[in-house]
């Protein structure tokens, strides 16, 4: 099924809430030991008490990445789990190289055999660093997310620059549509190009949603860094879909005791509600 499709699918049967695992070691649950097998029991335990309200997790590479070869194979091995418990599996890796190289990276992680759905790149180096991964998503039926307008603050040191009468963003933002443009799915108008626009610059996200009418838009920075329902509904399509929200730490560390895993189930329905409420 095409990525888009998919994702419209999981948004209407689950919800666009997207569960982030970023397992760092020093705030997982006491119980748990601060090892790679930790992380591992940590994001199954998040995914099974998750899965039945979220439709899509987003493993951060950087917290597997951080402990060596042991927590690769740990995100491999989550990756491998969550899509076998029915979810949409985003690696937030935010790859971008060229050549041989950038091409490398996308069938590391685009393949048709790998349990990733899409990977969030970078666009910085221009088209050619992008192609590769649209290439192989297209051929694999996975998606990417490309970052427009991130969460970070310090994100309008570059993102915010104008150029002419628009800013770095909103021509970014006109790239990606142009890209997408082709890659439509089946079911919907949306694109297997997607998107990355954070919660906590909600007029940016309204506005560039016009920008971007074929992108499914991926929303991080709800939750522990101040996003509100109130701030994303502006990157939904009229019929509530072609979006997706993140929160992590207010859902999987929702509680670091032994009740950890009702913990992250109830801030996940939480997030589900709100979200629906305004949609």
């Amino acid at each position: 099924m095409h990525f888009a499709d998919s994702l419209t699918l999981a948004t209407r049967e689950k919800s666009p809430v997207c569960v982030g695992l970023d397992p760092q070691l020093g705030k997982l649950p006491a119980s748990l030991p601060k090892t790679p097998e930790g992380v591992l029991t940590f994001c199954k335990g998040i995914i099974d008490a998750t899965k039945g309200i979220a439709g899509s997790v987003k493993p951060q590479m950087a917290y597997f990445e951080v402990l060596g070869w042991q927590g690769m194979k740990v995100f491999w091995d989550v990756c491998d789990y969550a899509k076998k418990q029915g979810l949409l599996v985003i690696a937030d890796g935010k790859r971008n190289d060229i050549g041989s190289t950038c091409e490398a990276y996308a069938d590391a992680y685009l393949s048709a055999s790998s349990p990733i759905d899409a990977l969030t790149v970078s666009p910085y180096l221009g088209s050619d660093g992008i192609k590769p991964f649209m290439e192989r998503a297209s051929r694999n039926d996975k998606g990417i997310f490309v970052l427009v307008k991130t969460s970070n603050p310090s994100s309008g040191e570059l993102q915010d620059l104008p150029v002419g009468d628009e800013t770095v963003h909103e021509h970014m933002a006109q790239l990606v549509e142009s890209w997408g443009a082709q890659q439509l799915g089946t079911e919907t108008s949306l694109s297997l190009v997607g998107a990355v626009v954070g919660a906590t610059y909600p007029e940016e996200l309204k506005y560039l949603r016009t920008l971007m009418p074929h992108i499914p838009i991926l929303i991080p920075g709800y939750g522990a860094q101040g996003g509100k329902a109130e701030d994303v509904k502006f990157g939904f399509i009229p019929d509530g879909t072609g979006a997706i929200v993140v929160a992590a730490r207010s859902v999987i560390f929702a509680s670091n005791k032994d009740d950890w895993q009702d913990a992250a189930k109830a801030a996940a329905e939480k997030m589900a509600a709100e979200i629906r409420a305004v949609l």
